[in-house]
């Protein structure tokens, strides 16, 4: 009997399992493992009270299968006492008052004596009571008992997770928990702590007062440079240690670049609202409000779950009976295992309402890391909000470390350290070497374009003198690049620099050039200003019209070795910080780029000044403040506005003058007063309107470059043969149809460009040139080349411009010593 009831017990338990699973209900509790950062104790506990319940749950429904629900026997009737009922209760008695039994008979002996109720109903019958007395009789709640515990366990599991599975908050969960993994066991992050935890606090001590001073700090000039834009927003602990720099392979590097960039988007957009916080509030919610239905409705109905149970039911005509006492086979267990259930709920719901305080206890919204800020040293750590915050809470209650190194990927120090190494692994000495070049100062120059900042293999090339940084953003400039000795020239062309204050010292002795081109004023580095060694400074970008009330280029007047100071704006007057640089200032360019330049009377006080360039000033006439500068040898007035130049006459005051420059103007004629200028020695009248050449202008018999091309002029005076010291002459694009043999006297011309004219005979007498070295004839009309320029020792095929079939009228002799080198 045992075996038999073993096997049925083994056999409905395997088709429960066949029909409810209990691996499936895996899928209520987590999706992924990795996703148990997420779940703080509280969930973990609850997790383990639903496995409980639902254990609960599936033991019920498998002894509801397994076993008989009830058992139903006939009851019987107590006779009354009332007389007046005698016959009814004879007759209830007779039908319910077992027979005698019956006598032995010599044909049929009785060998056991039979005791007990005999109710004449066969197997089936009672089945069919039983049935009956189920349906009707059996209160609901001891009915379905098991059922009720399996939904509300499975109820509370999908709440618990349920943020886990919405479409609107899982992919920001999935894509978090795969950003702080990898944040975790990054090789990057495990660097960057062990760099930090090798400090001890004297020293975290130490750079903390150091920072506090130089934020208070404010009263020398020195001070006020390195400030706001020095070591204080990169700690001394991330300058970079060479000796360490290879320790991240190229990979791992990029890895880990990749990972800021990815927490940077995904930080963006979990900030932008709360879902996940609003989610899981509302689950929880959702379980305390089901916590209180189930305790309450427990409470009150588990009493209904009895032993014996009374069963009427009027099934007299087919049975006989009418009332049954029935036995509930599962009622003790039940009991039992009701009271166990709610107990579980009630730690379950008493966990719950926890969670609630821990919820609205504080905020969740927002995150500091001040302990990590306080712990690493890494100060520049930004709070957090929003979902993004709540996510850090939560795994807080997990482990606090990964909250510690995901707070690495946050750090901008962090970031540019970081790329700092990649840098220095990328760009190595001998890869900076093959770059270097020699620029137009004659110095040994390194340009580098569009690098994510200054690698430290730099300050590794000692030889170098020149340093060209375009378009990097966030370059520091640390205290190693008092290694270059022989620097003296910097280019930073929209860049962001900061500067250690050594590099600023010795930059202060070494500097002798710098070239600064900025879109935003904000660009403009505020240590420039302190270079005292500084000889030239080149400003290329847009300022605002009232410059001259701009604090920061008042302080151009502590540049004291300044000499060449070249503006490329908008400006509309001279600042007056240039002006307070006057006394030592020796060229001056402004290139204004088509804005009107008024009010130059500043520049009289620039009495050293030697050379001067304003160009594309929109100047209608030459500023007479030009004519008190005694000391000026240049001046250059390019892309202006000029049509008269009769103030041309006072230019016999400037005794050293030597270079004139009025090209691409609109200038009709030379006025006769240009005679006076003796001492020109450059002069240049290109990109103009000028029809005819005075003869007076060939008495500046000192002039060895005359460029009057792109003109329309149609004839050359013979008076041009007195520049006895020409050595260059340019007609270029005119309407010249002759050329004066006088020309041919200048017999020290080297450069003669007489191209895109109207000429068609060349004279011979162009072998007298024994200097010429380039000559320019093509887009004329000429059929024929003389064969003097044979007699043109130092003009070679290189130098001669003009048109291969016109070349080939040449002798061979001739055409052969042209090529030959």
């Amino acid at each position: 009997m045992l075996c038999v009831k073993i096997n049925e017990f083994t056999s409905h338990l395997s088709l429960l399992r066949n029909m409810i699973p209990v691996t499936e209900f895996r899928q209520f509790s987590e999706q992924q493992p990795a996703f148990r950062v997420l779940k703080p104790w509280w969930d973990v506990f609850t997790d383990y009270l639903s496995v409980a319940m639902l254990m609960i749950g599936v033991f019920g429904c498998t002894l509801q299968v397994m076993q008989d629900k009830i058992i139903c026997l006939p009851k019987r009737v107590q006779p009354s006492q009332n007389h007046s009922s005698i016959s009814n209760v004879s007759q209830a008695v007779a039908s319910t008052t077992p027979l005698p039994p019956p006598k032995p008979s010599p044909s049929n002996p009785v060998t056991v004596e039979m005791k007990g109720l005999k109710t004449d109903l066969d197997l089936q019958q009672y089945s069919f009571i039983n049935q009956m007395c189920y349906e009707r009789a059996l209160h609901w709640y001891a009915k379905y008992f098991p059922y009720l515990v399996l939904i509300h366990t499975l109820v509370f599991m999908l709440c618990s997770n349920f943020w886990f599975k919405f479409p609107g908050s899982s992919s920001k969960i999935e894509h978090f928990i795969s950003i702080l993994g990898k944040c975790f066991d990054s090789p990057w992050t495990t660097r960057a702590l062990s760099e930090v935890s090798g400090e001890d606090s004297e020293e975290k001590d130490n750079r903390k007062n150091n920072m506090s001073r130089s934020n208070t700090t404010q009263s020398g000039p020195e001070g006020s440079l390195v400030n706001s834009q020095s070591l204080k927003s990169i700690p001394e602990k991330f300058v970079v240690d060479k000796s360490t720099a290879g320790a991240l392979d190229k990979k791992e590097g990029e890895q880990a670049k990749a990972l800021f960039e990815k927490v940077k988007k995904f930080r963006l957009h979990v900030e932008e609202g709360d879902i996940l916080y609003a989610m899981y509030v509302r689950q929880t919610v959702l379980k305390v409000i089901k916590f209180l239905i189930i305790i309450a409705y427990n409470s009150a109905l588990v009493s209904k779950v009895q032993f014996t149970v009374d069963c009427d039911v009027d099934i007299q005509d087919m049975t006989g009976y009418k009332n049954f006492s029935c036995n509930h086979t599962m009622a003790h267990l039940f009991s039992k295992l009701s009271f166990c259930y709610l107990c579980f709920v009630s730690i379950y719901g008493l966990t719950c309402l926890y969670t609630l305080y821990w919820l609205f206890y504080r905020s969740l919204k927002e995150y500091s890391f001040e302990y990590v800020r306080q712990e690493t040293g890494i100060d520049d750590i930004p709070d957090v909000k929003n979902d993004f915050a709540f996510m850090l809470h939560m795994i807080d209650q997990y482990d606090p470390l990964y909250s510690k190194r995901f707070a690495v990927f946050l750090s901008e120090v962090s970031e540019n350290k970081l790329k700092q190494l990649n840098l220095n692994n990328e760009w190595t000495p001998d890869k900076l070497r093959q770059k270097l070049q020699t620029n137009a100062h004659n110095r040994l120059e390194l340009p580098l374009i569009m690098l994510s900042g200054l690698p430290d293999t730099v300050f590794e090339i000692t030889e170098l003198q020149s340093l060209k940084l375009e378009i990097i953003k966030n370059v520091m400039i640390p205290a190693t690049i008092a290694q270059l000795d022989n620097l003296q020239e910097l280019s930073l062309h929209q860049c962001s620099v900061k500067i250690h204050s050594a590099a600023l010292s010795f930059l202060k002795e070494n500097l002798k050039v710098l070239s600064v081109k900025f879109d935003d004023m904000r660009e403009l580095p505020p240590w420039m200003y302190g270079l005292r060694n500084l000889e030239e400074l080149y400003l290329v970008g847009s300022l605002s019209h009232d410059i001259s009330r701009n604090v920061t280029l008042e302080s151009l007047r502590d540049l004291k070795s300044l000499k060449i100071l070249s503006i490329k704006s908008n400006v509309s007057k001279i600042p007056q910080a240039v002006v307070d640089v006057s006394s030592h200032l020796q060229k001056m360019c402004i290139h204004n780029d088509g804005t009107k330049l008024v009010m130059l009377n500043n520049l009289k006080k620039m009495t050293n000044l030697t050379e001067l360039e304003l160009v594309h000033c929109d100047l209608e006439r030459i500023p007479h403040a030009v004519f008190s500068l005694l000391s000026l040898q240049e001046l250059d007035l390019k892309e202006n506005n000029l049509k008269s130049i009769e103030e041309i006459v006072s230019f016999q005051h400037l005794r050293k003058l030597t270079v004139l420059k009025l090209w691409h103007n609109s200038i009709t004629y030379i006025p006769e007063h240009i005679k006076k200028l003796t001492s020109l020695e450059r002069l240049s009248f290109s990109h103009n309107k000028i029809e005819v050449l005075p003869s007076h202008l060939f008495l500046c018999n000192k002039i060895r470059y005359l460029d009057l091309s792109y003109n329309d002029i149609r004839f050359i005076p013979p008076e041009i043969g007195v520049l006895q010291s020409l050595q260059y002459f340019s007609i270029t694009c005119n309407k010249v149809e002759s050329l004066p043999d006088e020309l041919y006297f200048c017999k020290k011309l080297k450069t003669l460009k007489i191209g895109k004219n109207s000429l068609s005979v060349l004279s011979p007498k162009i072998g007298n040139l024994l200097f010429l070295s380039y000559l320019d004839v093509k887009g004329n009309h000429f059929e024929i080349l003389p064969p003097e320029l044979g007699d043109c020792r130092a003009l070679k095929r290189a130098g001669l411009v003009v048109e291969d079939a016109l070349f080939e009228t040449l002798p061979s002799d001739v055409r052969e010593q042209m090529k030959t080198e």
